[in-house]
C-alpha cells in the first residue's frame, strides 16, 4: 500500500509582479514530499519572480502561499551566484553550516547535531576531504555542491534552486544532477528547479512547469495536467 504523500506547500491563486503590474495571473501549483519540479521558459515571464514569491522575498499582488513545513526547518535555496560570493574568503565547512543560521534561533553557537548534520551533509555530497579548504579557492562545480550542502543544513524538507549547472562544465554539471537525483530519492526532499538546460531538465524531474507569457501549465511525466491549467 502506498503512502499518501504529504503537502509541503501551495501557491493559491497568485498574482505576482512587481509595482502591482503582474508578471503572472492565477497561478496555482502544489508541491508534495519527494517532488522533483523543473521550471522552463523564456527570460521575463516570471520564473525568478515565481522563486522570490515562494521565498517570501516578494510579496504577491493576491493570492496566498502557504507553508507546511512545521519542525522540518525552512527552504533550502541555492541562487545564482555572483563573482563577489565566488571569491568569498571562508572555509568549506564555515559556508556549509551558516545554512543553520535562519534555524538556530539567534543562539551565538552551532549544536552538536547541527555540527554532525553539515558533517553528514559534506560526506554526502562528496566534499568532506575539502572541509577546510577555502571556498575561493574551488572549482565551480565544487562551490556548487557546498552551497548545496548549505541549503541542506537550511532544510531538510524542500530544496529551491536557480539555474545550479549555469556556468559549469558537462562533467561538473553531470555530478550535481546526480547529487540532486540522490538527494531526491534518498531523503525523500522536494525539489523545485529553473533551468535552461532542458534536454536534462525533462530527464530529471517528474514534473516540468512550462512558464510563457500571460500563461504556464505543468507536465507530469510528460502528460500536461489540465486541472492546473
Amino acid at each position: 500500500m502506498m503512502l499518501e504523500k504529504k503537502r509541503i506547500l501551495s501557491c493559491e491563486n497568485l498574482w505576482i509582479g512587481y509595482d502591482n503590474k503582474p508578471i503572472v495571473k492565477d497561478f496555482n501549483l502544489e508541491i508534495y514530499e519527494g517532488d522533483y519540479i523543473t521550471v522552463i521558459g523564456e527570460n521575463g515571464v516570471g520564473k525568478s519572480t515565481l522563486i522570490k514569491t515562494i521565498l517570501g522575498l516578494l510579496t504577491p499582488i493576491s493570492g496566498r502561499v502557504i507553508k507546511d513545513m512545521k519542525g522540518k526547518g525552512g527552504i533550502g535555496y541555492l541562487p545564482q551566484q555572483t563573482r563577489v560570493q565566488r571569491d568569498f574568503p571562508a572555509s568549506v565547512y564555515e559556508v556549509v553550516i551558516s545554512g543553520f543560521l535562519n534555524r538556530a534561533n539567534k543562539r551565538p553557537f552551532y549544536s552538536l547535531a547541527e555540527k554532525k548534520e553539515a558533517m553528514k551533509n559534506m560526506d554526502l555530497l562528496r566534499i568532506l576531504d575539502l572541509k577546510n579548504k577555502c571556498y575561493r579557492e574551488l572549482s565551480g562545480g565544487q562551490q556548487q555542491r557546498v552551497l548545496l550542502a548549505r541549503a541542506l543544513c537550511a532544510s531538510n524538507h524542500f530544496l529551491v534552486l536557480d539555474e545550479p549547472v549555469s556556468g559549469l562544465d558537462p562533467e561538473a554539471a553531470k555530478d550535481l544532477y546526480s547529487n540532486l537525483k540522490e538527494i531526491n530519492e534518498k531523503r525523500n526532499m522536494a525539489i523545485l528547479m529553473i533551468s535552461h538546460d532542458i534536454q536534462n531538465a525533462l530527464v530529471q524531474a517528474d514534473k516540468v512547469l512550462h512558464m510563457k507569457k500571460d500563461s504556464w501549465y505543468l507536465e507530469l511525466g510528460g502528460k500536461k495536467d489540465e486541472t492546473f491549467i
